[in-house]
């Protein structure tokens, strides 16, 4: 754990709303984008990444300074994130909105013609449908890997899990995956 969580957590503790306010700006876009990739829906995301922070907030208490934060903070998003996805389906503008922040992303960028795109489009449609169906054990490692691009060492202290067992499920999601995108792959 980096010494200023070290110290925004024990001011926060010590009911300092400044100290956790810092806490919150330094990792709520982390939070919202690791929600988003796996209940994929913005709104969802951004209810779920707040209200990990109210958690957070409320059981400070039990925080263990000996441990990383955000390994912390990941389990409790992760399991807001679980009982929110045991609860509904993936609504279908998840696809929409992940289409919509890879365009908006980089306003400078130059874009492709419109066949071009509409064909990476669909390659991404497709990426996003497949990762959603996979296992969440499986959806996770892939969002966190790839597209927060964590190491295997912070996946494993988030997750609570060996190293051994990050590779292997990072290894058995990226088959599924492959096995699944055959057709857009040839």
């Amino acid at each position: 754990m980096t010494d200023e969580d070290r110290d925004l957590i024990s001011k926060s503790k010590k009911g300092k709303m400044k100290a956790f306010r810092r806490l919150v700006e330094k990792y709520k876009r982390p939070a919202f984008l690791i929600a988003l990739g796996l209940v994929g829906n913005r709104d969802d995301a951004y209810d779920i990444s707040q209200e990990a922070f109210i958690r957070v907030y409320r059981n400070l208490h039990n925080f263990n300074p000996r441990h990383k934060f955000f390994s912390w903070f990941y389990v409790i998003l992760s399991n807001l994130c679980k009982n929110h996805l045991r609860g509904r389906q993936v609504r279908e503008n998840y696809l929409e909105d992940q289409r919509r922040s890879a365009v908006c992303s980089n306003p400078k960028d130059t874009y492709p013609r419109p066949d071009v795109l509409l064909e990476q489009d669909e390659t991404s449609r497709r990426l996003w449908e497949e990762i959603g169906k996979l296992p969440f054990e499986f959806k996770e490692i892939i969002v966190l890997r790839h597209f927060r691009e964590f190491s295997y060492k912070e996946i494993s202290d988030m997750l609570n899990i060996p190293m051994g067992s990050v590779m292997s499920r990072l290894y058995h999601a990226r088959k599924k995956l492959k096995d699944n995108l055959k057709d857009v792959m040839e």
